[in-house]
């Protein structure tokens, strides 16, 4: 009979073949080290480079990796959505294929977990002490005053809405993530507006956390994108979809 694992590791990846190596390689090591029953899913977002190849290579001296291909280009909010989904642990989680917040903090998260917390968020912003290396200025700016936009627009109470280190039981990724829309960069603020109207206890969890500076979200582009975002969940909030799609789920036993 087949025994699941207690903890999913989901690693969005987008033509990542000069990083993935060294992430699994520190990703791996520190479940054996820790003796955590994982699996870690790396999900291959319509890479042009060698990242799909790579990871196959490193799964097979690796049992714990699977490697998921989205149906091309989707964006990370689709892959997280995707590898979630996919998962198979009691607890699921997601960090950046840079591993900013070093694997080992998921410790943290998992204990926020076990303490009676359905989504456990890593922060950069509850301790900032704990950031090893700042981003530069401009970045911390513009990411202070998106959160502070999703404070007043989407009435989210937390520091940091957009670290990308996150866990769930499973119950709650299943609920969450069924109802995200959300496909690329503004996914977190509705997975968390999302949890919130759900009724889903949400800690926020301070994490040690390093900026990668070959970051490819671009605060102008990308930035712009979000808000726009931010106005469609509020817009799907008010029109009823997200009831509507609980309810579709739940007649169908939909889980995509």
């Amino acid at each position: 009979m087949y025994k699941y694992p207690k903890y999913s590791i989901v690693i969005p990846a987008f033509n990542e073949s000069a990083r993935i190596p060294a992430t699994l390689e520190s990703v791996i090591a520190c479940i054996r080290e820790n003796g955590w029953d994982a699996e870690v899913i790396v999900v291959n977002d319509g890479s042009t480079d060698s990242t799909g190849q790579l990871v196959s290579d490193i799964a097979r001296e690796a049992p714990e990796i699977r490697l998921l291909e989205n149906p091309g280009n989707r964006g990370k909010g689709y892959s997280v959505r995707n590898g979630i989904l996919h998962a198979l642990g009691d607890i699921v989680m997601f960090t950046d294929s840079d591993l900013s917040a070093p694997i080992v903090e998921a410790e943290r998260l998992f204990a926020a977990i076990a303490e009676g917390a359905d989504i456990a968020i890593g922060s950069r912003w509850l301790a900032s002490s704990r950031q090893t290396h700042r981003q530069p200025l401009y970045r911390q700016f513009f990411g202070r005053c998106f959160n502070a936009v999703c404070r007043m627009v989407m009435r989210l109470p937390f520091a940091d809405t957009q670290c990308g280190f996150k866990a769930f039981t499973r119950a709650a990724a299943q609920t969450v993530f069924q109802l995200q829309t959300i496909e690329r960069w503004g996914f977190d603020p509705e997975i968390l507006f999302i949890a919130l109207k759900r009724g889903l206890r949400v800690k926020e969890v301070s994490v040690s956390w390093a900026h990668d500076a070959r970051s490819r979200m671009s605060y102008l582009r990308d930035g712009l994108q979000m808000l726009k975002e931010l106005v469609i969940v509020r817009w799907n909030a008010l029109t009823g979809h997200y009831s509507r799609r609980i309810d579709a789920i739940l007649r169908t036993g939909e889980t995509r």
